[in-house]
């Protein structure tokens, strides 16, 4: 079998659609992936396509954000009609909620100063806990009231995952499970990677592996600057659809089940739950929907999330553009950049400044006087 023209080490969303990207674009792809007993960030996605405050701090960022959400529908249906999966995906808005006055008033004036920096703009509606009710008629009276953005949406991460490896390969490419990869290298005019299973080479290298491009990126002169998050996740038994739309911790599936928690915990890489935290959880989700104090927990699980210290992702490609690094924690917002302009980037060789410069690891490397 000829050598592939791109090896992807991380077989996750971001690793997924970058290999379904290529894949499409005509090119030969090795997708290299760890398997199930990896850190898994999708196991503990809420599947939100989220634009309202992503970018408060970098413009930049709100501007990709925003772009890829935009692409979300037909990225959906490009995906279904490839492979006959339906991601779930809708777009039917999201409410952010905040249980005092202060909270909200600080809410809104993070996503003014947002939408006034970002080229890009989105739209938001600041409402009392009166129009609120109007949307969430269950809301609890608890809550003080929520930012709405109709640009908000959500998708089923794990249909995602499964579609865009099935769309890779259909299209061609190779995908290696159980090939986790202990070490990269530069190997005459290509790169190779030691696995669980062996050696794998090929002309050009994509690191899309999540906590693993912490130690991966310096071996081929990158930087992977990344440290796991944990969040606890918890799902309920099937209510009734009471859910109009998204919010920021709790989202209600289309088969009935909720799932909620925002927790954040700097825990290294135990992605165990607690008690302490679940209580935390489970009291705000009562408190905001009253109707969930006598549902049935059914599931509960903790996941490592991808973060930069600063929270902004992170895309570097080397001198010669022959390897690229991609750290990023909102792999399902920005699967369809991904798969698309991000991939025109790579295969050009080269990430344009004039896109990409917010991006770069460099920021966290300057001097002070």
């Amino acid at each position: 079998m000829s050598e592939p023209d791109y090896m992807i080490v991380g077989g996750g969303i971001v690793g997924a659609a970058i290999a379904y990207g290529l894949a499409r674009s005509g090119e030969r792809v090795a997708l290299l992936d760890e398997g199930d007993v990896a850190f898994r960030a999708a196991r503990g996605n809420f599947g939100n396509v989220w634009v309202q405050g992503k970018g408060a701090t970098c413009p930049a960022y709100a501007d990709l954000t925003r772009g890829a959400a935009n692409d979300w529908a037909d990225f959906a249906e490009d995906l279904a009609a490839e492979t006959g999966i339906d991601l779930h995906f809708r777009r039917p808005g999201a409410a952010y909620i905040c249980f005092s006055p202060e909270d909200l008033a600080k809410r809104v004036a993070v996503l003014e100063q947002s939408n006034a920096e970002a080229r890009i703009k989105s739209v938001f509606e600041a409402l009392d806990l009166a129009d609120l009710r109007q949307r969430l008629p269950d809301i609890g009276p608890q809550v003080a009231g929520a930012t709405f953005c109709p640009d908000d949406g959500t998708a089923n991460p794990l249909l995602l995952l499964r579609a865009l490896i099935k769309a890779a390969k259909d299209l061609g490419a190779r995908y290696l499970p159980h090939h986790g990869v202990t070490s990269v290298a530069r190997d005459g005019d290509g790169y190779a990677a030691e696995t669980t299973a062996g050696t794998v080479r090929a002309g050009r290298l994509v690191l899309a592996a999540g906590l693993g491009n912490a130690h991966l990126a310096p071996m081929v002169g990158l930087d992977g600057p990344v440290r796991p998050v944990r969040g606890q996740i918890m799902v309920t038994e099937k209510v009734r659809p009471f859910l109009a739309c998204g919010t920021n911790f709790i989202r209600q599936t289309l088969e009935g089940g909720c799932i909620f928690g925002e927790s954040v915990e700097e825990v290294g890489l135990d992605d165990g739950t607690s008690l302490p935290v679940m209580r935390d959880t489970a009291q705000k989700a009562v408190a905001a929907f009253p109707l969930l104090r006598d549902v049935r927990v059914v599931r509960a699980w903790g996941a490592l999330r991808i973060m930069t210290p600063d929270g902004v992702p992170v895309y570097q490609a080397s001198p010669d553009g022959s390897a690229f690094v991609v750290c990023v924690h909102s792999g399902v917002t920005l699967a369809p950049f991904h798969a698309r302009g991000f991939v025109d980037s790579l295969r050009s060789g080269s990430l344009p400044a004039d896109r990409f410069s917010a991006f770069s690891p460099e920021r966290f490397h300057v001097q002070t006087v």
